[in-house]
């Protein structure tokens, strides 16, 4: 046989491969989700998510300041409350000296460069479970976006940098846009759970916050995961209304979606590495079917790869710290 185009020329040396490298993975590509208890030094081991802990604020403190020595400088905080706080309208969620506002605040205070990323739902702090207020057994979209926009100036005025409305209420990101400019917080930026679809990878999130539909599911306002042009719909919405960030949540499962965002918008891309990928590679490598380390920076790379800027993982403190020590795969 005989052809003078031989791909594998590209291939043959470590060295040769990276100079044709086309995509690169780096550490400030990611957001640190991390939760939150309240208490003192107390940490509690998420079973489903191996590797990850509820935190009391203390130790939350020293998780950041390790993490921000290894490069990170993003967290997404996500507060786990107390059942006996949790009501209809997730008042909780705007308390100002309840446990997750008060967090802000101090975490600010002690770390003034950190970007610190919020959820805006109402699920974490809601009786019912579901992301939005419920009334005779539906979620009702424009009195939901009342709630969020409470939720949200609550947390900008805090020191939030970055809201993230995790809800998929229609109009939710013009709601929250307008009160944020209102009071003068424009410079509050907005990362859109843009595409978020209706997935069964979720489950150890919910787990960690408690944070299950105490009725039904939440298929009324999360996407379909057989649908791929709506996503283009729901971020061109967004995009009006306001949103500086569009988000792809799962990320895996929807490559495709992340690569169809990153074509059809000029916004940076973002994918949620959720809880269920991050728990299966680590229940496959804990039962010896696979390297964990290697299917991690794989998929990491997978999901850059597909247009996604930035990656919200569970695995950042784990890459960076390989990164650090000079492994790479």
């Amino acid at each position: 046989m005989f052809t003078s185009n031989r791909p594998r020329r590209n291939r043959k040396t470590a060295a040769i491969r990276a100079l044709s490298q086309e995509t690169y993975l780096q550490v400030n590509n990611f957001i640190f989700p991390v939760f939150l208890i309240s208490g003192t030094r107390k940490r509690e081991p998420i079973k489903s998510m191996p590797g990850i802990d509820r935190l009391s604020l203390d130790l939350l403190l020293k998780e950041i300041e390790y993490c921000k020595s290894l490069g990170i400088s993003t967290f997404c905080i996500f507060p786990a409350i107390e059942d006996r706080l949790k009501d209809k309208f997730a008042t909780e969620s705007y308390n100002t000296k309840g446990l997750y506002l008060n967090a802000i605040k101090i975490i600010k205070k002690e770390f003034p460069d950190i970007c610190i990323m919020t959820d805006v739902a109402m699920d974490p702090y809601s009786s019912d479970g579901h992301d939005g207020y419920v009334e005779n057994g539906k979620i009702l979209n424009d009195k939901t976006l009342e709630i969020l926009a409470k939720m949200s100036l609550a947390q900008a005025e805090a020191g939030a940098d970055i809201l993230g409305p995790s809800d998929m209420m229609d109009g939710r990101i013009g709601y929250i846009r307008e009160a944020l400019d209102d009071q003068g917080l424009t410079d509050v930026s907005i990362m859109s759970y843009c595409a978020k679809y209706a997935s069964a990878f979720y489950g150890p999130f919910r787990d960690a916050l408690e944070s299950a539909p105490k009725f039904g599911d939440k298929k009324t306002y999360q996407m379909n995961p057989a649908n791929k042009r709506e996503a283009i719909i729901e971020g061109t919405l967004d995009e009006l209304e306001g949103a500086d960030f569009l988000m792809v949540k799962p990320a895996l499962s929807y490559l495709d979606i992340i690569h169809v965002m990153n074509e059809n918008f000029n916004l940076p891309i973002a994918a949620y590495n959720v809880s269920g990928e991050y728990a299966m590679i680590k229940a496959a490598s804990q039962n010896g079917w696979l390297d964990g380390k290697k299917a991690m920076h794989e998929s990491l790379l997978s999901i850059k790869r597909a247009g996604a800027k930035i990656i919200l993982t569970y695995f950042a403190k784990e890459y960076a710290e390989d990164i650090h020590n000079g492994i790479v795969y």
